[in-house]
């Protein structure tokens, strides 16, 4: 028995401006082009979504809905630095990650050891890191395949769980509305319900060959998810590219000092994150990222294979040479190789910090 957790982030672009702007916060916002321009929403926030406002609408249309939207350009270079930091934090529970799109994955956490191996704890400890670290929502859904996980994961949204304990699938599924099930759209939906297909319970009165002759092959794939079943495993070989750690703090810092204060503590958390880290990872860089009280940002990077403090050190000083003004965030974190490739089991036996040398 598979343990399945799908985690989707809540109007992922949204929440990321409202959180780097807080006068978005409990307004309708948008992200997308202008109206002006013949722009399309790519997403919105939930007081946006209570006027009608949904994704790939016209800008123009969605503005006409909701005269007050707030439409904000999109950054995808921000919302995927968001999206690798979110996945640094899954892969801290499991290697088997199947991303779906920036703001969502399934996690197989069968084999996990951590919560006691509760894939339960697990989501929950997911969305309260990722609350506490990234300062957005994320919901999830907990079952025993890709299919009930994903839907589970829809069910309470936003900021929600919910669990489908094996134990639950059958009750779960025979109430399942057609609708819910991934393939089936508006169109196919409609036929359903003018034939008296409502829920799960009502496609399996139907038989294989009668699913197939009305459906064609996604007959076959309606029988087998009407009754809950899906065997597709997670695939995704789970190799990550950085690992780091930030923090958005409630009053602009605007001394040296406070800097590298607070600097000290987000090398400490990240340690604790490296120390866990697989052996099969190399260091090949560290990297510094300040954001300011205007929210505009700047990194600072260099090739390391040690990341020690006095590198960090030394890229902050950069960034404070190169402008001084308060900050808001501060982040530290580093690039990371994967040796699966060049390094033989031997060479893979032997602990990170073994390989990266002293790290004083």
């Amino acid at each position: 028995m598979r343990k399945i957790i799908h985690c989707d982030c809540d109007c992922f672009y949204a929440s990321v401006e409202m959180r780097d702007d807080p006068n978005l916060r409990g307004r309708p916002i948008a992200v997308g082009g202008a109206s002006d321009r013949r722009g399309v929403i790519s997403t919105c926030n939930y007081e946006a979504r209570s006027f009608g406002v949904r994704s790939a609408m016209p800008t123009s249309q969605a503005k006409k809905l909701c005269p007050d939207l707030i439409v904000v350009p999109g950054n995808m270079k921000k919302y995927r630095e968001v999206s690798a930091q979110i996945r640094d934090i899954f892969l801290t529970y499991t290697d088997a990650i199947e991303p779906l799109s920036l703001d969502e994955a399934f996690l197989d956490v069968t084999d996990s050891a951590h919560c006691n191996g509760s894939a339960t704890l697990i989501a929950r400890e997911i969305r309260a890191r990722v609350f506490q670290d990234l300062g957005i929502t994320i919901s999830a859904g907990v079952a025993p395949n890709k299919f009930l996980a994903k839907i589970a994961s829809d069910w309470q949204k936003p900021d929600g769980l919910t669990v489908i304990r094996p134990d639950a699938v059958e009750d779960f599924v025979l109430r399942l509305p057609v609708k819910k099930i991934h393939g089936v759209g508006r169109v196919t939906a409609e036929k359903m319900h003018r034939e008296g297909i409502h829920t799960c319970s009502d496609l399996r009165r139907y038989s294989l060959v009668e699913l197939v002759q009305k459906y064609g092959k996604f007959g076959n794939r309606l029988y087998q998810l009407c009754r809950g079943q899906d065997d597709r495993p997670v695939s995704g070989d789970g190799s990550r590219k950085s690992v780091s750690v930030e923090h958005t703090f409630t009053e602009d810092l605007d001394k040296h000092g406070e800097w590298v204060e607070e600097m000290t503590n987000l090398y400490g958390r990240l340690q604790e994150r490296l120390e866990k880290l697989d052996d099969r990872y190399e260091i090949s860089a560290a990297i510094i990222k300040v954001k300011y009280a205007d929210f505009t940002q700047s990194t600072q990077e260099r090739a390391s294979s040690a990341a020690r403090i006095s590198e960090f050190k030394q890229l902050l000083q950069q960034c404070w040479d190169r402008r001084s003004d308060p900050i808001r965030l501060l982040g530290v974190g580093v690039k990371l190789r994967d040796l699966r490739a060049d390094l033989g089991p031997e060479q893979l036996r032997l602990p990170l910090r073994e390989r990266m040398g002293p790290a004083a």
